[in-house]
C-alpha cells in the first residue's frame, strides 16, 4: 500500500491564500450541489478533494476554471474576483492549469504536435516555445514517444502528456481531475512524484481530486472530504482519516493508509 510521502511540507512558514472560494452555492434542475462552500487553497500546497461520486468535486473544479458559473459565491484568485471572468482570460492571466479525467488532447496528433500546438497558443515567441517544449521533452522523458500519435499512447502516456500540456503555460495553479484513474500501481507512483515534484520544483499549487484515497493521501499536504455540498474535514492525512465526521461519510471505520 502507498505510503504518505515523508517529504511531505508539513506547515507552511507563511500561509498565503492564492485561491479562494467564498460562499459557493451551485444548483443544476433544483438540485443543490454545493452549499455555501468557503476554500482557502494556499500558494505551494498540494490540496487532495475527497468525497463520494455526486459530491461536487469535479464542479468545484469548473468554477474555478470558469467553465461553470456558480449560482452564488465568488471565485478569488491573488484576491481579485474572477467569478465573471472569462475562461480563456481566467487561464492566461492569472495562471490557471487544468487536467481533466478524460481526454485534453487531440487523438490523431503525434505527442510532439499536441505540444506544439498548445505551446503556439500560448508563446508567441518562437525561441522561447521551443525552449519550453525542450525542457517539458526532457523532464517527462518524452523522446521516445514523440512522433507517436495520442491515441495509441498508454494510459499514462496520455496522462503525463495531458500534464505536460497544462504546464506549457507556466500555470500557478494547476487542477487534477482524477489522474490516478485506471492506472496501475508502477504509472500511479510516477504521478506521484510528478506532482511532488511540480510542488518542490516548480513551485505549483496543485489541487488533486481522486477515488483513489491511499493513493491521493500520499502525495498532498492537506485533504478536505465533502458531503452534502460542503467541507466536513480538513487537516493533514493523518488527521483526515482520524476525523470523525470523514470517517462516517467517506473513509468507514475499516480505512487505513498502511
Amino acid at each position: 500500500m502507498a505510503l504518505i510521502k515523508k517529504f511531505r511540507i508539513k506547515s507552511f512558514k507563511e500561509q498565503q491564500t492564492l485561491l479562494k472560494l467564498e460562499k459557493i452555492s451551485m444548483f443544476y434542475n433544483k438540485r443543490q450541489i454545493l452549499n455555501n462552500l468557503n476554500l482557502n487553497i494556499n500558494k505551494q500546497e498540494v490540496l487532495g478533494m475527497l468525497g463520494p461520486n455526486g459530491v461536487g468535486k469535479s464542479t468545484i473544479f469548473h468554477i474555478i476554471t470558469g467553465l461553470k458559473d456558480p449560482s452564488y459565491g465568488k471565485v478569488l484568485i491573488k484576491g481579485i474576483d474572477c467569478t465573471n471572468i472569462p475562461i480563456y482570460e481566467r487561464a492566461t492571466k492569472f495562471k490557471l492549469g487544468y487536467v481533466p479525467q478524460h481526454g485534453g488532447f487531440i487523438q490523431d496528433l503525434s505527442l510532439i504536435e499536441n505540444l506544439k500546438l498548445v505551446g503556439e497558443i500560448h508563446i508567441k515567441e518562437k525561441e522561447l516555445r521551443k525552449s519550453k517544449i525542450d525542457k517539458i521533452i526532457s523532464q517527462f522523458e518524452f523522446d521516445p514517444l514523440l512522433t507517436i500519435k495520442a491515441k495509441h499512447l498508454s494510459g499514462g502516456q496520455k496522462k503525463k502528456l495531458v500534464i505536460s500540456m497544462a504546464l506549457i503555460n507556466d500555470p500557478s495553479i494547476l487542477l487534477l481531475d482524477e489522474p490516478f484513474a485506471a492506472l496501475d500501481i508502477l504509472t500511479i507512483k510516477m504521478l506521484q512524484e510528478i506532482i511532488v515534484n511540480l510542488q518542490s520544483i516548480e513551485k505549483i499549487t496543485v489541487v488533486v481530486c481522486d477515488h483513489q484515497a491511499r493513493d491521493l493521501l500520499s502525495c498532498v499536504d492537506r485533504a478536505i472530504v465533502l458531503s452534502n455540498g460542503k467541507i466536513i474535514a480538513s487537516g493533514s492525512p493523518n488527521e483526515i482519516i482520524k476525523d470523525s465526521s470523514a470517517r462516517s461519510a467517506y473513509f468507514g471505520d475499516e480505512f487505513k493508509i498502511n
